[in-house]
C-alpha cells in the first residue's frame, strides 16, 4: 500500500491518480477531512499534528508521500509544519515505512544563481526558515541511515485546478475575471514553473524507483525559463487575444501588506522576483530520460479549455 499525506490538495490529488494509473490500486488518502481521489482509494481522516494520528495513518504502508500543505501563514508554519513531519519521520520509522518528502525551494537563497540540487540553503524570511528546518530533518535521517527517504523538489507551481500559486493569482485568475494582468516587481527576469500534473507524476515515478532513494530530486520543468514577459506573450497568442499586464513594484506590496493579511505574508518571498530565478532539473533529465514534461504551451492551452469549459 502507497500512502499520501496530504492527499486533498492539488499536488496529492494529482499523485493519487497517477499511483492508481501507473503503479497501483492500494492506495490510502490521508488529511484531516479525507475524500477519495480514485473509486478504489481508502481514506484516513488524521490530524498529523498527533503523533498516535500519525503513526496508526502510515501503518500497513510501503510507502508514504508527505505532500502536506498548509495555509501561508508564518505562525502557522512555524508552530505546526515541523511538528507534523517529525510526527510523520518517527512515523515512517516505527513502521518501517519509506518517506517521499514533497519539498519547495524557499530555503534556497534568492537572487541570480541557477538553482541545483548542491545549491546551499540561504532562507530569507521565517517560512523559508521553516522549511529549511524540515528539509534538513529529511536530510539527517537520510544521512543516518535510519529512514529510507527521498526528497522531491519543486519550484515555484502554475497549473490547473485547484493550483495555487503567484503566477496563477496574479495570471490566470485575473485572465478569467477578464481584468488586466498584474507581475511582482519585473517582467524581464527569468522563471522556472513547474506544471503541478508534471510534479506528482514525477514525484509517483520517483518514489516507485528505489535507487532514487537517498538523495534529492529536482522535479522537471519546460527548460526554456521564460521571462514574465515572454510567457504572456505566449499565453497572448494561445488566448486568440492580447494580455495587458502592469508591473506591480515592491511599494505596493509594501502598501498592500498594511491592509491585507496574505500581501503580508508574500513579502518574503518577493526578492525571487527580482532576479532570474532558473531551476536546474538536469539530474532528473538524465535519470529519467523517457518522462514527457509539459511545455509551456501545452500547459497555458489546458488551462484555457478548463478556464472555457468551467
Amino acid at each position: 500500500m502507497q500512502t499520501i499525506l496530504g492527499a486533498n490538495g492539488q499536488i496529492g490529488e494529482e499523485l493519487a491518480r497517477e499511483l492508481k494509473k501507473n503503479f497501483t490500486s492500494d492506495i490510502r488518502i490521508v488529511s484531516r477531512n479525507a475524500k477519495k481521489v480514485n473509486d478504489t482509494d481508502m481514506v484516513f481522516s488524521a490530524d498529523l499534528s498527533v503523533k498516535e494520528q500519525a503513526i496508526e495513518a502510515v501503518k500497513g504502508s510501503e510507502i508514504a508521500y508527505f505532500t502536506l500543505g498548509l495555509p501561508i501563514s508564518s505562525d502557522l508554519w512555524e508552530q505546526q509544519f515541523p511538528l507534523i513531519l517529525s510526527h510523520v519521520i518517527d512515523a515512517c520509522k516505527i513502521n518501517g515505512v519509506k518517506l517521499v518528502f514533497f519539498d519547495n525551494t524557499y530555503m534556497y537563497p534568492q537572487d541570480d544563481r541557477i538553482l541545483t540540487e548542491q545549491t546551499p540553503f540561504e532562507p530569507f524570511g521565517r517560512k523559508g526558515k521553516v522549511r529549511k528546518a524540515m528539509t534538513e530533518m529529511v536530510l539527517k535521517e537520510m544521512q543516518t541511515g535510519e529512514l529510507e527517504a527521498v526528497i522531491c523538489r519543486a519550484p515555484e507551481f502554475y497549473g490547473p485546478g485547484k493550483t495555487q500559486s503567484i503566477t496563477n493569482t496574479l495570471i490566470f485568475e485575473n485572465i478569467k475575471a477578464g481584468k488586466k494582468l498584474k507581475l511582482p516587481l519585473s517582467n524581464t527576469k527569468k522563471r522556472s514553473l513547474i506544471w503541478t500534473p508534471d510534479a506528482s507524476r514525477a514525484t509517483a515515478l520517483i518514489g516507485n524507483t528505489p535507487d532514487a532513494f537517498g538523495q534529492t530530486w529536482h522535479l522537471p520543468v519546460d527548460e526554456s525559463h521564460p521571462t514574465y514577459k515572454e510567457f504572456i506573450a505566449l499565453a497572448s497568442v494561445i488566448y486568440g487575444r492580447e494580455l495587458r499586464y502592469s508591473v506591480m513594484p515592491k511599494f505596493l506590496f509594501k502598501i498592500g501588506s498594511l491592509f491585507n493579511r496574505r500581501v503580508k505574508e508574500l513579502l518574503e518571498l518577493l526578492p525571487r522576483y527580482e532576479h532570474d530565478n532558473v531551476f536546474d532539473d538536469t539530474k532528473f533529465r538524465k535519470r529519467f530520460p523517457d518522462f514527457e514534461i509539459t511545455t509551456y504551451s501545452q500547459g497555458i492551452e489546458r488551462i484555457r479549455q478548463e478556464q472555457f469549459w468551467v
